[in-house]
């Protein structure tokens, strides 16, 4: 194992708390074990070794990154992810096929989001020839890959192509699974920031198209703003 993935999960080991891994196992409703490193102390830890070290080529990147991801415990998972994130200068197109396997091979929303709403989005946005992998990821039989194709454009602001994200939509809004009708509420909701009008008139062509969870996380921004403005007025 490469050095510094032994560093992580020895940290993670120190970190190690049974009562929460409990908790947290409880939470993710998961089989798989959890240390009980909260968020902040093990993104904290993953900083600080992180400073320690200069990551040298594209081969170590990958090797890291799967080596925590096939970790028995959670948290080497989080921190897989942690490395992907944090060493920028390999989150290229060269690393396409790594985070294509991550997403392929999430077990749940809490690493699958992580994974398509921040690594993947941003890559998209920098190399838009990866939107027809989106498109690929929206035909997947994995429901999580499919989410994925939805979360991929979060944060992409004034630059969302709003084709692609509204054709993406109406290929998933048919799906009665629960994470397919969330993602697309919450991607409308993200874009609802930045186009407001275009979100409404969305929601409103398609409304009978559209599940109801979906409409209600669409529109939650733009109803708090109309109601934030009408207390203003009265």
């Amino acid at each position: 194992m490469h050095p510094l993935a032994e560093q992580i999960i020895a940290e993670l080991k120190v970190l190690a708390d049974p009562e929460i891994a409990e908790g947290m196992r409880a939470y993710m409703k998961s089989n798989q074990p959890f240390y009980g490193v909260k968020a902040g102390p093990r993104r904290s830890s993953f900083k600080t070794i992180a400073k320690q070290f200069k990551m040298i080529s594209q081969v170590e990147y990958e090797q890291i990154i799967f080596e925590l991801w096939a970790g028995a415990y959670r948290e080497e998972m989080y921190q897989a992810l942690e490395v992907a994130e944090h060493y920028k200068k390999y989150r290229t197109l060269a690393s396409w096929p790594i985070y294509d396997r991550l997403v392929r091979t999430a077990p749940h929303w809490d690493t699958l989001d992580w994974i398509a709403g921040k690594i993947v989005s941003s890559l998209v946005l920098q190399h838009r020839e990866l939107e027809a992998n989106l498109i690929a990821w929206s035909q997947a039989d994995n429901f999580w890959v499919r989410r994925a194709s939805l979360l991929a454009h979060l944060r992409h602001k004034e630059q969302t192509n709003t084709q692609l994200l509204a054709d993406t939509i109406l290929a998933l809004c048919h799906e009665s699974e629960f994470f397919i009708r969330k993602a697309i509420g919450w991607v409308l909701r993200d874009y609802s920031y930045t186009d407001p009008a275009w979100v409404s008139n969305f929601v409103a062509q398609y409304d009978d198209r559209l599940s109801g969870l979906s409409k209600r996380e669409a529109l939650k921004q733009i109803n708090r703003n109309k109601e934030s403005g009408a207390g203003r007025k009265s």
